[in-house]
């Protein structure tokens, strides 16, 4: 399995498809670069490379005790970008990822990046009595916490999945599974981060062409939330999907995908 290491020895799981281009995906809380399948597969049978990681205590990557920090985050994103020697880059971030994107253009730089592509970003601290909730939810009953919140990322009530959706119980399983394989200290100390992370600096290190998709609908991250990042990012261009919840990248995955290959070529 394909494994680079970071500057405190953690190893990064890492899965490199395709060539020409690269598309480097970040992944959201609590998943890992799996949640990608149904973007990587198109960017691939475009004549693309496909790129996507573990994030440090999820997925396949190492679970270490410590570096859950966005500051860490990026220096490991770095590290990737960097072993991997990748260039004209486009990163693509989910939920936390597009914090994670914002913190590594800031510590070092957009020479490698051509574009980027910010998806339900999270950019806006988290309230604190929600952070703290769900983490006292998760170190009750970690399994249920994540098998009841899952379904709402995809706007289904926990207890009501529409068979027929687009999103089928099984992949919500599927998802349920991949937010599973994280470490649990990882996973708390990501909702600590959540509460006090400020991206504001961060957003003027994005001088390349941005692309923002939200839903409208987006209950973890409001819609206010991206409009304040594109008026905060000259050259930036936000498409709101009406009536999209968090979980676009897979209740709205054939326009996403459409609008990102469109954006990359």
């Amino acid at each position: 399995m394909p494994y680079v290491d970071t500057h405190d020895g953690t190893r990064l799981f890492y899965r490199d498809w395709g060539s020409g281009n690269p598309v480097l995906f970040s992944h959201g809380w609590p998943l890992s670069g799996d949640m990608w399948e149904y973007q990587m597969v198109p960017v691939v049978e475009r004549g693309m490379r496909a790129v996507a990681f573990d994030r440090r205590g999820f997925g396949r990557s190492d679970q270490p005790g410590g570096g859950h920090d966005y500051d860490t985050w990026a220096d490991d994103v770095a590290v990737l970008v960097t072993s991997l020697d990748l260039r004209d880059l486009t990163l693509v971030g989910f939920s936390m990822g597009g914090g994670e994107i914002a913190r590594y253009l800031a510590r070092h730089g957009g020479r490698r990046v051509a574009r980027v592509v910010l998806t339900s970003a999270a950019l806006a601290p988290m309230d604190t009595a929600v952070a703290e909730a769900m983490i006292a939810a998760l170190a009750a009953d970690r399994p249920h916490f994540l098998g009841q919140g899952v379904p709402t990322v995809f706007g289904c009530s926990p207890t009501s999945v529409d068979p027929d959706g687009v999103v089928s119980p099984r992949l919500m399983k599927w998802v349920t599974t991949l937010a599973l394989r994280a470490s649990p200290l990882a996973t708390i100390a990501c909702l600590r981060q959540f509460m006090v992370a400020d991206f504001t600096a961060d957003l003027t290190a994005f001088t390349m062409p941005t692309l923002i998709v939200h839903g409208t609908a987006d209950a973890s991250a409001p819609i206010e939330s991206a409009r304040r990042t594109a008026r905060a990012i000259p050259r930036s261009r936000l498409v709101e999907y009406a009536g999209a919840p968090h979980g676009l990248f897979l209740t709205e995955r054939e326009r996403f995908t459409r609008d990102l290959l469109a954006f990359v070529a």
